[in-house]
């Protein structure tokens, strides 16, 4: 009979243990669920679905962290050649513009002397149809750092980065 209860016992506990782990498991993968983004669903969603979710917003992620990675080196290049061309002498402007979607990113560097530049960027910006969404500036020592987003509407035709990179570079270059 000793080992009747045994065998109860034992087998008890395997599924008090087993109870537990999922359990857990459970709460863990609420938790996950409730730290990825989602759409306004209004059904439940499967747990392989909840999981495909999470690892392609992971993805997402780490792909953004790539391109921001990537954005930060150039642009510390850019300080790096600006802060080189200062100790020659030479002070020239930079520009760097970047397309995305329906959106562009224009970053310019100037030195302090540097909003007549800024001032005609937004006007060539706004000759080419763009919208502009955002801009902002930082300063670091004497070297100020523009950044302009704009939006690109469908009611522009022949707009696209290489004609504003054209007609900014000239503006630039040519001054």
């Amino acid at each position: 009979m000793e080992n009747n209860t045994r065998a109860t016992s034992s087998r008890t506990d395997r599924k008090l243990v087993e109870r537990n782990r999922r359990n857990q498991m459970k709460a863990l993968y609420s938790k996950l669920n409730s730290l990825v983004p989602h759409q306004n669903s209004r059904e439940p969603m499967s747990l392989p679905d909840q999981l495909d979710e999470a690892t392609n917003y992971i993805k997402k992620l780490q792909t953004n962290l790539e391109r921001m990675k990537e954005r930060k080196d150039s642009l510390m290049g850019m300080v790096r050649r600006r802060n080189a061309s200062r100790s020659s002498g030479i002070k020239c402007p930079e520009i760097k513009i970047q397309e995305m979607d329906s959106a562009l990113e224009v970053v310019l560097i100037t030195g302090l002397d540097g909003q007549f530049i800024f001032n005609e960027t937004i006007r060539i910006l706004h000759e080419e149809g763009a919208d502009i969404v955002n801009a902002s500036f930082s300063v670091v020592n004497d070297i100020i750092f523009h950044t302009i987003h704009c939006k690109v509407g469908d009611s522009a035709p022949g707009f696209g980065a290489a004609r504003i990179s054209e007609r900014l570079n000239k503006f630039l270059y040519d001054a």
